[in-house]
């Protein structure tokens, strides 16, 4: 069986983290979860700077969310699979919009089940942090991403209407993190690694 762990965004998986924003370019799909990373792959250390300083209440700059950037690593290859970012202290905007928690999985690997092992790897990190409940917004048409979260406990709190388009909406749903832990801990254990 597969296994997987979350590693902290960093410069040793440079060459890696822009192979894998290629092939969302690739593809034609709009990367998600990667805390601007598709906007500067050709600068990867900046990038890497910004979010040094989003771990900080005193660093981060006021439109932004202190929060830290994971890739999704499946442990057989080494390779990067997916990427999550987990965000708190949220502004007025994540809050209506984008959540805690953004992710996403490269086109190549979908439809695998491991955006779910990627989100249950992230809610260990919440725990971590101290989150006792997270907020995940998902498109309504967005099938994957609505199955990711409900099958995870993710409770639909409401819809809003879309900040791109006034016809698309926003799921808002909210998860209890550790009861989603102690509810998933069986399915999830054989897949999972902690290593950091």
């Amino acid at each position: 069986m597969e296994k997987f762990y979350l590693s902290e965004a960093s410069i040793n998986r440079k060459l890696e983290a822009i192979e894998y924003i290629k092939e969302h370019i690739k593809f034609n799909s709009e990367p998600a979860g990667t805390s601007g990373l598709d906007d500067e792959y050709e600068n990867y250390e900046n990038w890497l700077e910004k979010l040094e300083l989003m771990k900080n209440i005193e660093t981060c700059p006021s439109n932004r969310c202190i929060g830290r950037e994971y890739f999704l690593i499946r442990e057989s290859d080494e390779k990067i699979v997916g990427m999550i970012n987990l965000r708190w202290n949220l502004n007025e905007w994540m809050l209506e919009y984008g959540g805690h928690i953004g992710y996403g999985i490269r086109p190549t690997e979908r439809r695998k089940g491991y955006n779910k092992i990627n989100l249950y790897l992230c809610l260990l990190k919440a725990k971590e942090f101290g989150i006792d409940k997270v907020l995940l917004t998902a498109n309504d048409d967005n099938l994957g991403s609505i199955r990711t979260i409900e099958s995870l406990g993710g409770i639909l709190e409401n819809k809003v209407k879309s900040y791109k388009k006034d016809e698309e909406m926003i799921r808002r749903y909210w998860i209890n993190v550790n009861e989603s832990l102690e509810q998933n801990e069986e399915e999830y254990k054989k897949k999972i690694l902690i290593k950091e």
